[in-house]
């Protein structure tokens, strides 16, 4: 049966994640991947949740298997606060609401914001989730350049100046998805100038900024914003488990309404069992102590990664940028144009890494960026990965 005729226009020209495909092709336990974006499986507290998910299925299992409340378990949105007001994200009109991962606050934040036509500002290159998102709701993607220290404030602002119809802008600012950058503190003042300015909301996605393993923080955007214009997504994927699918929006009450009443349609209510065992965790144990074993890691194997590449990569022909925190460093190949053929021929010898395209507003045009994943992958894998990329680059550059 064709089905073709059935699709939605929306959806007919969609693509998926070229990572998730990438998994697929990488079945074989000799390839080293450097192109997920895992935590440390090794930091995972399982004998730790084990224990807490027997005694909450054991004393009280109606709680955790029935239905709950669309905006989350009372007790879990304590604990979504606290983590929020840790960074100052929680506005005096603001509500808190915890989804089924982060990534489907961003997908419900654009679906309650979005129409059809609708441009949303990103960050070019971006987190490929989001932008699918965007795309799904059928706005319109602009980028804005990257730089080493955050979106280009002159170009938003020189973008909306000469852009119609433009609702939203969406960053990373905070070890940013894919190029590790994080944003100045003086970027984030103007971001907000500019959007009060052009009257936009602001998305910020920050599911990295606790993996601070070098530099000062710097403030959320959220915690700066006077005006109830910054929507902010937080998790805990990237700080306790990412299959327990546990996220939080931060929103001011209207909207916030709205992305609950979407989530009701989208899937009742976040499982139950894993905010139980998330409140007890954080009651039973310090979590700020769990982090920092997570920075400490982070630290040592972006460490491993840079001293590698230094070490394998081709001297003069790879640009990249030390992170302070988060789980990716983002290269560029200034002599190429287009690093797909070194992606296959790295799959060759079993090192996989992630194309800059899958990054772009515009996914089929060439590019000559990759991304590297330093969480996942042991510091020996690491060192090997590296190395065979090394071998393919000095080859192919």
């Amino acid at each position: 049966m064709e089905y073709t005729k059935f699709m939605a226009d929306r959806v007919k020209t969609m693509k998926g994640s070229a990572i998730r495909e990438m998994f697929k092709r990488m079945a074989d336990p000799e390839i080293i991947s450097l192109a997920g974006g895992n935590p440390a499986s090794e930091l995972f507290p399982g004998d730790e949740l084990s224990k807490i998910a027997g005694k909450i299925l054991m004393t009280n299992p109606t709680l955790a298997l029935q239905y709950g409340t669309t905006d989350g378990y009372p007790k879990m949105k304590d604990c979504a606060r606290k983590r929020a007001e840790k960074v100052n994200s929680v506005g005096e009109n603001d509500e808190i609401l915890i989804m089924t991962g982060a990534n489907q606050g961003i997908d419900l934040t654009a679906k309650a914001v979005l129409n059809k036509g609708d441009k949303v500002i990103v960050e070019s290159p971006s987190f490929i989730g989001s932008l699918n998102a965007f795309r799904t709701y059928e706005a319109e993607l602009v980028g804005v350049t990257v730089e080493a220290d955050g979106m280009n404030m002159d170009e938003l602002e020189e973008t909306l100046k000469n852009t119609d119809g433009v609702k939203m802008i969406y960053t990373i600012p905070t070890f940013q998805n894919p190029t590790g950058c994080t944003m100045s503190l003086e970027k984030r003042k103007r971001m907000l100038e500019i959007a009060s300015k052009y009257d936009v909301l602001i998305l910020e996605d920050n599911p990295y900024g606790d993996l601070r393993f070098a530099g000062e923080d710097v403030p959320t955007i959220k915690s700066l914003d006077t005006e109830d214009r910054v929507v902010y997504a937080g998790s805990f994927s990237k700080i306790l488990s990412p299959g327990m699918r546990l996220g939080y929006i931060v929103a001011s009450a209207p909207l916030a309404e709205k992305i609950e009443m979407l989530k009701q349609v989208n899937d009742v209510h976040t499982p139950m069992i894993t905010q139980l065992m998330c409140v007890e965790f954080m009651k039973k144990y310090d979590i700020d102590k769990y982090i920092a074993k997570n920075r400490e890691l982070y630290g040592k194997k972006c460490a491993a990664m840079v001293s590698a590449m230094e070490k394998y990569f081709p001297q003069g022909k790879v640009k990249w940028v030390v992170p302070e925190g988060g789980i990716f460093l983002w290269c560029e190949c200034p002599t190429i144009e287009d690093i797909t053929p070194i992606v296959d021929k790295c799959l060759e010898k079993k090192v996989a890494i992630v194309p800059g395209s899958n990054f772009a507003t515009d996914i089929y045009a060439p590019s000559n960026m990759f991304r590297l994943n330093y969480s996942s992958a042991t510091i020996e894998n690491i060192e090997e990965g590296v190395r065979r990329l090394g071998e393919v680059l000095t080859e192919m550059l």
